[in-house]
């Protein structure tokens, strides 16, 4: 961290963990019966609870996406240059809410969670996820917070992916959709290249 925060930094910022015992069946046709789901949020929500904003995530993304964690921390959250007090995403104005989502490994249930019923990492037998998978639990963790309709939800890439779905699964629960770098869809050579990335994940001892 740096010696002196920046006016416009959110500052040091604490996860969340949140719980959730309600069975989530999957677009795959399996069901986590219970899934963590770690958050961070910054700013402050208001009494109507209508000004909170989601941030979905990139592939390579997760639940820090500003400020720092400690002292210590050298590299702020990954959006940190947008979400802060007068930054575009200004959290003197919103609430805004940051998730790891499922199997991202990075704190919310994934493939190195402990599968209940074997006692054992789930590894590659953790459920096939779809984009709507991640929104369905996104819009439980709303409920958790008591968020009946996101003031904007915004993400780049598969977080924009994440955008789109939720306009199409609870169009009532957001008031706008912000979509950068993102499509409904992937080309085959997106698709091929994810491919060679897998096979050269699952060809590693």
């Amino acid at each position: 961290m740096p010696d002196t925060l920046n006016a416009d930094s959110v500052g040091i910022v604490t996860p969340e963990l949140f719980h959730f015992d309600e069975p989530l069946p999957l677009a795959s046709g399996r069901v986590l019966d219970s899934y963590d789901l770690l958050v961070e949020t910054y700013g402050t929500l208001n009494q109507d609870r209508s000004n909170a904003v989601l941030i979905c995530h990139a592939l390579s993304g997760d639940h820090h996406a500003a400020g720092f964690h400690s002292e210590e921390d050298k590299k702020p959250g990954w959006w940190d240059a947008y979400i802060g007090p007068g930054k575009p995403i200004d959290t003197q104005r919103f609430f805004v809410v940051s998730l790891n989502n499922l199997g991202g490994c990075n704190g919310s249930t994934g493939p190195t969670s402990i599968n209940p019923e074997t006692g054992k990492a789930w590894g590659a037998d953790f459920p096939k996820l779809r984009v709507r998978d991640w929104v369905h639990s996104q819009a439980r963790l709303a409920d958790k917070l008591g968020i009946q309709q996101w003031a904007s939800i915004i993400g780049g890439s598969l977080g924009g992916m994440q955008a789109m779905r939720w306009a199409l699964e609870y169009p009532d629960r957001l008031r706008s959709c912000v979509v950068i770098a993102s499509a409904m869809k992937l080309t085959a050579q997106n698709i091929a290249f994810n491919e060679t990335a897998r096979q050269a994940i699952l060809s590693d001892p």
